[in-house]
């Protein structure tokens, strides 16, 4: 049976690693494969963070998608079973089941009702032992009610996550409104003010900042220092 040329060269490597293993290491040699190692496991942790990258933010997408439709339980099963909500001026919830209270507090879509939840522009950053994460995101609302209402709403994430279960799961979300304005009146006119706690369904810790949306300016807090500079600010 004739060798074809992939094979021949499979062998011929074979021969040379089954030579090179019968010799002694030389320094070079081990530094060569100590460099080796070391880049591997570079390359390693590398991979990791990028699959972390893309699961958190897929993880951050859904969560949009989910509240679009007012599926509320399902935007609760995203958050980790310590975690912590925090929306405009509204307080903070802490764990998962209260948590899915606030959401399930929440109205949900009937006929003529518009939530569209756009999750844009993130800045996701890995902590070093790949088990948690921040990220900053973008959010623009349309909100809508048949013959009522039309309003446009946009705002920061700076958000936190964990590996929970071997599962990306949010950790903590903090939303900073920015604007939230009539649609027809867009920004010639002010628009509404930050949501304060909610009597029904109280908070379980105080707001912790305290700022105005537009026309008032206020910048959240970056979690992240500058790609070039590293200054936060």
């Amino acid at each position: 049976m004739q060798l074809t040329c992939k094979r021949r060269a499979a062998i011929a490597a074979l021969g040379l690693l089954a030579v090179a293993a019968c010799q002694p290491a030389t320094p070079d040699d081990r530094d060569d494969v100590a460099a080796l190692k070391t880049e591997v496991e570079g390359l390693k942790d590398r991979l990791h963070k990028t699959e972390a990258y893309i699961d958190i933010a897929n993880l951050q997408r859904a969560y949009g998608y989910y509240t679009d439709k007012a599926l509320w339980d399902q935007a609760a099963d995203l958050f980790s079973r310590d975690a912590t909500l925090e929306i405009s001026g509204r307080g903070v919830f802490v764990g998962n089941d209260h948590i899915r209270k606030y959401f399930k507090a929440l109205p949900g879509l009937e006929h003529g009702t518009v939530f569209l939840h756009f999750q844009l522009q993130p800045v996701i950053t890995v902590s070093e032992d790949g088990r948690s994460a921040k990220g900053r995101w973008r959010a623009t609302a349309q909100i809508g009610k048949l013959g009522a209402e039309s309003r446009i709403g946009e705002g920061i994430y700076e958000n936190e996550y964990v590996l929970e279960d071997g599962v990306w799961k949010i950790s903590k979300l903090h939303y900073y409104t920015n604007y939230l304005v009539n649609y027809d009146d867009a920004w010639s006119k002010p628009g509404e003010p930050v949501l304060g706690p909610c009597e029904t369904l109280p908070p379980d810790q105080p707001p912790t900042g305290d700022y105005n949306a537009y026309p008032d300016v206020s910048i959240p807090p970056f979690h992240y220092g500058n790609p070039v500079t590293g200054r936060t600010r």
